[in-house]
């Protein structure tokens, strides 16, 4: 076996490993580094409060160091097994797997006391690491991919609520005024946003009957805008649930609505073909 033949069966032994979850070494390889994941944003954590800082922060530097090179060891070997690396580096989760490394490598290229709150900007960024763990949530895959389907009803659902947004904002900026705390529309549009999300800071407030009558509105308008996305979200989800369970088609009359083990089409009775099982 030639150099080149060696390499290639050695790329696509880890290509199973790192990139497969089917099989035992696969598991292994993915439940350690989720447990990595773990503990390396739990010690950014702790190194954020200033008492275990104190008492534990040369430790903790030690570990943040150590889980740097675990995690670009791990991207420097998919970039290597991947068939197209750069498809892999540019892709979501290749940029959350050098987001999660680089910042640590950066700070070292920043020297000098007046670049310490840089620093501590680009140690919050390690907190990217915690998102690695989405490659391993099939269900969070499923959410995504639903999200992606809805995405045009979710844009033009976003945009009808910024008309509303700017329609109570100009409202509330006539009827209130600058007298009483309503200085700008865009301050007015903050207002609105504040209420119809039922966040209700209370920092601007109307005073008039007829404003506190549009601000009962808007608060009304906020529980029926909540409930559009869930709405639209739920709806993909369950399309997409049962696209996965009856996704079986039969050749002869095109019924798509067969079980997953199914292996006669209940319409006309042909064949399904074989089951994955069966292979």
């Amino acid at each position: 076996m030639s150099e080149q033949e060696k390499e290639q069966s050695l790329r696509l032994r880890w290509r199973h490993i790192v990139f497969g979850t089917d099989t035992p070494s696969g598991r292994l390889f993915d439940q350690a580094l989720i447990v990595a994941i773990i503990a390396s944003v739990a010690a950014v954590m702790f190194d954020s409060v200033q008492s275990y800082h104190q008492k534990y922060g040369e430790t903790l530097y030690i570990l943040e160091w150590v889980f740097t090179v675990i995690f670009t060891t791990e991207y420097l070997v998919r970039l290597w097994i991947s068939d197209r690396p750069g498809r892999y580096a540019f892709s979501f989760y290749g940029v959350v797997d050098l987001l999660s490394v680089l910042p640590t490598y950066l700070s070292l290229l920043i020297p000098g006391a007046n670049f310490l709150l840089t620093i501590r900007i680009l140690r919050v960024l390690r907190i990217f690491r915690v998102m690695k763990l989405l490659t391993f949530m099939s269900e969070a895959q499923f959410l995504a991919s639903a999200l992606m389907r809805a995405r045009r009803k979710v844009v033009v659902f976003l945009f009808t609520v910024v008309i509303v947004m700017v329609s109570f904002g100009s409202l509330m900026y006539v009827i209130e005024g600058p007298q009483n705390g309503f200085t700008s529309i865009p301050s007015s549009i903050y207002w609105a946003i504040v209420t119809v999300t039922t966040v209700g800071y209370g920092d601007i407030s109307p005073h008039t009957p007829l404003g506190q009558f549009i601000a009962s509105l808007a608060m009304i308008t906020g529980y029926a805008i909540i409930a559009v996305p869930t709405g639209i979200v739920t709806a993909e989800i369950t399309s997409a649930m049962h696209r996965d369970r009856y996704s079986r088609e039969c050749a002869n009359c095109h019924l798509h609505e067969h079980d997953a083990d199914a292996r006669y089409c209940k319409r006309c009775g042909e064949g399904l073909g074989k089951l994955e099982s069966d292979t």
